[in-house]
């Protein structure tokens, strides 16, 4: 594993008041990761070894969303999301739940996003990726490939069951906002378009996910899509 310094005329947003989970065995490994990213993206990062125990975050501090980083190297995905589902609370929905290490081969995306799992970094992927990446997955974007994207949403469309009664739950402004996320926008594009703050957004986000019971921005533009 090579850490290269970023070039010094580049100007990034830093992470700090942000925090990253790396879960996974491979402890050397892993603390090189951290270092790397804690030097990348300004953000605290913690390398632990087991997600089973791992706390979940107060409604109350949903402002300020932690992000995992699960490795998937000889891992399956069906184990990760046992344990993420018997360790309290509901992750997915309260953490950024990302898998790095992935095979291409597997085939697990589609399934991993309508868990809610929000990215991939693949095995060969170089580190220089994983800042950008862990960045826009933050700024509530989902990092996936595009033909990742277009066929989970083929696959979901012909799926999806409409349920008009529950756009009623909602208010005016999570409509708004839904509207928004349905035409692509990110937290940021939102904030400044409605002259509140990106944690104001992400608590809306939050509650609008709950109130119609989808994991993810992806799940929640196709559910728009067929709502409103």
């Amino acid at each position: 594993m090579t850490l290269k310094a970023p070039p010094k005329d580049e100007e990034v947003a830093q992470l700090t008041d942000k925090a990253i989970y790396i879960i996974g065995p491979r402890r050397f490994q892993n603390e090189l990761m951290v270092f790397f990213l804690e030097r990348e993206t300004g953000a605290k990062c913690v390398a632990r070894e087991d997600v089973r125990h791992f706390p979940a975050i107060p409604d109350r501090n949903i402002g300020q969303p932690k992000l995992l980083l699960l490795d998937c190297l000889e891992r399956d995905l069906d184990s990760y999301l046992l344990e993420l589902g018997s360790s309290g609370g509901n992750i997915l929905y309260q953490y950024f739940v990302v898998l790095f290490n992935v095979s291409r081969s597997l085939g697990i995306e589609e399934k991993a996003l309508k868990k809610g799992v929000r990215g991939f970094f693949y095995e060969n992927d170089p580190l220089e990726r994983y800042p950008k990446g862990i960045r826009a997955i933050f700024s509530g974007e989902l990092w996936a490939t595009r033909g990742v994207m277009t066929k989970t949403i083929l696959e979901s469309r012909d799926k999806y069951i409409v349920s008009r009664r529950d756009s009623s739950l909602l208010t005016p402004r999570e409509i708004e906002i839904l509207s928004m996320i349905a035409a692509g926008a990110t937290n940021e594009q939102i904030a400044n378009e409605l002259f509140i703050s990106r944690n104001t957004v992400r608590t809306h986000i939050y509650n609008i996910f709950k109130k119609i019971n989808v994991p993810n921005r992806l799940q929640a533009a196709l559910w728009a899509v067929k709502n409103l």
